[in-house]
């Protein structure tokens, strides 16, 4: 079996939600219909925005029961983001912090789903 190459998240308008992360991934999607949007990310995965009105079988988890990351490189970085997304009216579920794992925080795009910054603490 090979490693995931697809992330599909369902969301109430793929058109509406292709346009927010048009905005934040700055690339177009490669396909796009009035029930479905995909991206083509750099890493090779795509990014799928699905009608959650016409998925097949019917999707029951609410948004927010998972989410995407994105690693940078340090917490200035997580900071910088962060300040980047509030400009642009990203709803912030969680502030800047410290982890764990990392420096990070939490954005939501317009379906609730969690966006999460991190920077990874050095081993």
């Amino acid at each position: 079996m090979s490693d995931p190459s697809f992330i599909i998240l369902y969301v109430d308008n793929p058109p509406t939600s292709a346009g927010f992360y048009t905005g934040l991934l700055g690339k177009a999607p490669i396909e796009a219909s009035p029930t479905f949007a995909m991206f083509a990310l750099d890493t090779g995965v795509m990014l799928g925005l699905w009608s959650r009105h016409t998925v097949e079988p019917s999707a029951t988890a609410a948004a927010g029961s998972g989410e995407i990351a994105f690693v940078v490189a340090d917490a200035d970085a997580v900071r910088s983001t962060h300040a980047d997304w509030t400009l642009r009216g990203l709803t912030i579920a969680q502030a800047p912090t410290d982890l764990d794992f990392g420096h990070t925080f939490v954005a939501l795009d317009p379906d609730g789903h969690r966006l999460r910054v991190f920077a990874p603490t050095a081993p």
